[in-house]
């Protein structure tokens, strides 16, 4: 007998096969998500998941912004229009009612999570201070394995640029990427 899923009070549980209704274990498992948000909304949307208390990461990066008369630093998501939030899926109305929060990225309605391990090396590595920036989309390039530091056993395309070497991540779930500078001993050919 197959499974059939329906919709109870907000949540998808699960037939069995003995008629009793389980829930799926992503509905329990604390994941990360990609919540999107309106344009320029970054900021306020993190800010408001921290009043209420829902594990969230912006990652920034620093611009230097010139004017005629003056200079400013800003710190500017790295990518726009994105923030992650680790939460499990039955406590995803906590993030869609935000003001700001348009949606959680994912397929046919469903949320998709995305994979931990980049969104943790990504936070390790922007905390020991590794200098990144938005980046064109890559799919296609050399593709490298970083071999040590706080980016180790993410892969991504290498590139050369003004006499430095970049790490290109890219998160295909919502087709951003993300340069990083690192050492060319550092990658090995995948």
């Amino acid at each position: 007998m197959a499974a059939e899923g329906r919709m109870a009070s907000g949540t998808m549980s699960m037939a069995s096969p003995s008629g009793h209704s389980e829930t799926p274990q992503s509905f329990h498992e604390l994941l990360w998500y990609a919540a999107y948000t309106s344009a320029n909304h970054e900021k306020r949307v993190a800010e408001q998941l921290g009043v209420r208390s829902v594990e969230h990461f912006l990652p920034v990066y620093e611009s230097v912004r010139r004017w005629k008369d003056r200079r400013m630093k800003l710190q500017l998501p790295l990518f726009p229009g994105y923030v992650f939030v680790r939460l499990a899926l039955r406590d995803r109305l906590q993030v869609l009612q935000v003001p700001g929060v348009a949606k959680l990225v994912g397929f046919n309605g469903m949320p998709t999570a995305l994979p931990s391990g980049e969104i943790e090396a990504l936070r390790t590595s922007l905390r020991s201070g590794v200098r990144a920036e938005p980046h064109p989309y890559l799919k296609a390039g050399r593709r490298v394995r970083v071999k040590s530091g706080s980016l180790a056993g993410l892969e991504g395309v290498l590139l050369r640029r003004k006499n430095s070497t970049r790490f290109v991540i890219s998160l295909d779930l919502i087709m951003r990427s993300v340069a990083v500078e690192i050492e060319g001993s550092e990658v090995e050919a995948v």
